[in-house]
């Protein structure tokens, strides 16, 4: 990177983090986590051009930069998407159960009581029958 760096000022091109990441071949971020580095860039950058030269912003370094923040603008965008699909889905929950219209989550014991009292006298109905089969014994042949 350093090397990059001093051959960008030895031709006097304009220093830009993305220029400089992108002819270093590594991520702009590499950059932002080694504050040596960044430091360099940025007093490299704020340097006066020698008279007689100036400091050309160049198409590429623009489009570069163009390029990296419609990349980040979408990831951010998608994380924005995630956040409120995450929120709406937390608000139409809270939204559900103090509406009243939902059922409380105990009250899936009672319905199971209710359904197994309707059942009971159809069950108790079958017992009785069979402990008469029983009871009456083996049919007999004519």
């Amino acid at each position: 990177m350093i090397k990059v760096l001093d051959a960008v000022l030895r031709t006097g091109d304009d220093i830009t983090v993305s220029g400089l990441a992108r002819a270093a071949r590594v991520g702009r971020s590499f950059l932002y986590r080694h504050r040596d580095l960044i430091e360099r860039v940025h007093t490299a950058a704020d340097t006066p051009v020698e008279e007689g030269r100036l400091a050309v912003v160049s198409r590429a370094s623009l489009q570069t930069d163009l390029a990296n923040a419609l990349e980040r603008n979408t990831c951010l965008a998608a994380r924005v998407r995630q956040l409120e699909k995450r929120l709406s889905e937390q608000l139409g929950d809270q939204a559900w159960r103090e509406s009243g219209l939902g059922a409380s989550p105990d009250i899936g014991q009672p319905q199971r009581r209710v359904v197994l009292e309707q059942e009971l006298p159809e069950k108790r109905g079958e017992l009785e029958e069979r402990k008469d089969s029983t009871l009456r014994g083996p049919p007999t042949g004519s």
